[in-house]
């Protein structure tokens, strides 16, 4: 069983920057592909970016070079660093945990953060 404590989010104006932080608890954490997730009102729920246990990074077209995705397999903790917010970056952001199939596939998620982009 994991369980993810996202942290972070809030209010900033257009071309700002954000840092989330999801902390972890639970086993075997440094095996888990980790990512972030984000849902808009009115729209399905979407990857932001992963990373792998050997550091991976995967990133959707609309945040690459904007955002960094990052973890500390020693604190349990996975980050995304957010910068040149934009309107379309508003949304709730979601912390994830995926077990590997070699340990039986399962998605962890976290209770989200609400990310506000606006002037």
């Amino acid at each position: 069983q994991v369980q993810l404590v996202e942290s972070g989010g809030g209010l900033v104006q257009p071309g700002g920057s954000l840092r989330l932080s999801c902390a972890a608890s639970g086993t075997n954490f440094a095996l888990y592909i980790m990512g972030w997730y984000r849902q808009a009102p009115g729209k399905q729920r979407e990857l932001v970016a992963s990373i792998t246990s050997g550091g991976d990074t995967n990133y959707a077209d609309s945040v690459k070079g904007r955002f960094t995705i990052s973890r500390d397999n020693a604190k349990n903790t996975v980050a995304l660093q957010m910068n040149s917010l934009n309107a379309e970056d508003t949304a709730v952001y979601y912390c994830n945990a995926r077990r590997p199939l070699s340990l039986g596939s399962k998605d962890y998620w976290g209770q989200g953060t609400q990310v506000t982009v606006s002037s």
